[in-house]
């Protein structure tokens, strides 16, 4: 929101629960709407913005659940199909790295996605449907593929957050995979101003992969952040398996602002 503000953006959050935005800057203006069951008039309720984020998706971190193409596809598709027929003309929606399914190395976002689990695939549907409604519709669409993120305000099962929780519980050792697999990570913040300069200043960009650009080691970034915090704690590799719904090491080519 910080960020919105500095850019000079008047910001309308939106919200199934208005008490969970109690702390936010006054000058934010909140709408109280549940998306899946928005009506026709849902872009005159958001007060006809020149442009929506749109971040929302339910069912994480369980990527190989049904519910994401069996009920979040057509949930997000209506609510934004609700706001382009309301005259909406401009959309920045976040993707994933998931979309590209298990390819391995630099991926560019012209890489071809080939996803293998259902988040990645019902993600991957939803651009494809958004796409073709822009052409007949002529709104400005941002496909923005977020890769691997850390920082403030992440879910309690992430791996920043279980770091630090075992951390602050005095816990000797964190249990963690072999920490081997390169991955792309990003602080929260520069992901969240990558995500707004293109919002603002690249509608229409396209797919675009935000991301750092640069692979880094599991192992490699949780001992970065032992240091930089001199937290007391030792990685116990190995404790748990590698993931079998992404490969050992990929990266995003960066697209620049």
């Amino acid at each position: 929101m910080a960020a919105l503000k500095f850019r000079g953006v008047k910001v309308i959050a939106v919200t199934r629960n208005r008490t969970q935005l109690a702390g936010l800057d006054p000058c934010v203006q909140v709408v109280e709407m549940d998306i899946g069951s928005a009506d026709a008039n849902a872009y005159d309720d958001l007060h006809q913005p020149d442009a929506v984020i749109h971040l929302a998706w339910d069912g994480l971190p369980n990527y190989k659940s049904l519910h994401h193409f069996e009920v979040e596809l057509p949930k997000h598709y209506r609510f934004l199909r609700l706001l382009v027929d309301g005259g909406l003309p401009a959309l920045l929606v976040s993707g994933t790295c998931f979309e590209y399914g298990m390819q391995s190395g630099p991926l560019s976002a012209d890489t071809l996605p080939l996803p293998s689990n259902p988040y990645g695939y019902a993600k991957d549907a939803l651009r494809k449907q958004l796409t073709y409604l822009a052409n007949q519709k002529h709104f400005k669409l941002t496909w923005g593929r977020l890769f691997y993120m850390y920082g403030e305000g992440q879910p309690p099962n992430s791996l920043y957050p279980l770091l630090r929780a075992a951390v602050a519980r005095g816990d000797r050792v964190f249990n963690m995979s072999g920490g081997e697999q390169l991955r792309d990570y990003l602080h929260v913040d520069e992901v969240s101003r990558k995500i707004i300069d293109f919002a603002v200043s690249k509608e229409g960009a396209g797919v675009v992969n935000i991301c750092s650009g640069k692979p880094i080691s599991v192992r490699q970034l949780v001992e970065q952040w032992v240091v930089e915090n001199n937290w007391k704690i030792d990685l116990n590799l190995g404790y748990h398996p590698y993931p079998d719904y992404e490969p050992m090491a990929f990266w995003g080519i960066e697209n620049k602002v």
